[in-house]
């Protein structure tokens, strides 16, 4: 199992990092905690996991082809994480 801690810690890191005009996308956290193809795969769905709770604290928000998403929903295709709006 993942650990939910770093895995909160490197999503917002690598947030802060882009800066509050830019997002990441949930397989940039992957790729930063375990660079092997095979490891950050497994990690994606933790990943994601970790990114709607840290969404619905309100310490970012995920977006969906540009737009800000309510975290409470069911979102499926491509997400992108990015700092709080609003």
């Amino acid at each position: 199992m993942p650990d939910t801690e770093k895995i909160r810690k490197t999503i917002l890191e690598l947030i802060e990092a882009v800066g509050p005009e830019r997002t990441i996308s949930p397989t940039d956290a992957a790729k930063a905690m375990e660079p092997e193809e095979d490891k950050w795969r497994r990690l994606l769905k933790p990943v994601r996991r970790e990114a709607f709770n840290l969404a619905r604290e309100g310490q970012i928000s995920v977006r969906r082809k540009g737009k800000v998403q309510n975290p409470f929903d069911e979102i499926k295709g491509v997400i992108r994480l990015g700092a709080p709006q609003g």
